[in-house]
């Protein structure tokens, strides 16, 4: 899923993007890390190779879904889309929900969460293992119902490129429209780490199922908004980003004699 990331026009579109944003938050006091930054090109380099392993592992296991789907719904009527973009996107909520209360989803999805400015190129901040860490499962029952595979890593190549637009504090709330879709003031919210906000706002293109199940926050005034990781120190090392959180669960679950500690909330 990360491959259809990578057309060289989109990245070229995220890089001047990346690039204005620099020049806004340096203009406007709020300053630009350069360590983070290259901390985050590093995550990047290093996803390259793992995102060409779960492109290839991942067309295999929803090839084969499709091949025992129940039905195959017509992928030219729009009908089908528009039903697939709501399966998507309900999907992707509880990927995205359970990818922070299950510790095995928590060791890759952490890397996301830990640059500790918010900015568009941290969106780009993703971790290397997600084959291993399986969140991908939540999406082989839609292809099982009868949406094309296409279809679906189409709608969450789209997911994922709208969410780079919620990574800035260069826009402000965006009024009514923040009733159904997820916006950067949303998005702001779920990166932090503090109490208040922590584990909130789980949506993808829309926000329509934090209303729905309880998991929408909004921000409180006098309580501005802490980025980074809640109970982990920053760090600059890529290596130690990617593989981190695995090497505390295992070590975790190596002292228990159990599974336990994978399957709890991540501590």
């Amino acid at each position: 899923m990360d491959l259809l990331q990578r057309s060289p026009l989109w990245l070229g579109f995220v890089a001047a993007l990346v690039l204005a944003e620099a020049l806004w938050r340096l203009r406007s006091g709020r300053g630009y890390d350069p360590r983070t930054a290259l901390t985050t090109l590093g995550v990047v380099v290093g996803n390259i190779p793992f995102g060409l392993l779960n492109g290839l592992a991942l067309a295999g296991v929803f090839s084969l879904a499709w091949d025992h789907a129940f039905v195959r719904w017509a992928l030219a009527d729009w009908r089908t889309w528009s039903a697939g973009f709501l399966a998507v996107e309900f999907a992707y909520y509880w990927f995205h929900r359970a990818s922070h209360r299950i510790r095995w989803m928590w060791a890759t999805h952490s890397v996301h969460h830990s640059a500790e400015q918010m900015t568009l190129l941290s969106s780009l901040r993703l971790g290397w293992t997600n084959l291993f860490s399986a969140g991908w499962i939540v999406y082989v029952p839609l292809v099982l119902a009868g949406f094309d595979p296409l279809l679906v890593f189409t709608l969450l190549a789209f997911n994922l490129r709208y969410q780079f637009f919620l990574h800035t504090e260069a826009v402000g709330r965006l009024g009514p429209i923040e009733w159904v879709f997820n916006t950067p003031a949303h998005h702001r919210l779920h990166h932090a780490s503090n109490p208040a906000y922590i584990d909130r706002n789980y949506g993808g293109v829309l926000i329509v199922f934090d209303r729905l199940f309880g998991t929408l926050a909004k921000e409180v005034e006098g309580e501005p908004i802490r980025y980074g990781l809640a109970h982990r120190p920053a760090t600059a090392n890529p290596l130690t980003l990617a593989f981190r959180e695995w090497r505390l669960m295992l070590g975790d679950m190596w002292r228990a004699r159990s599974l336990r500690p994978a399957i709890l909330p991540p501590v």
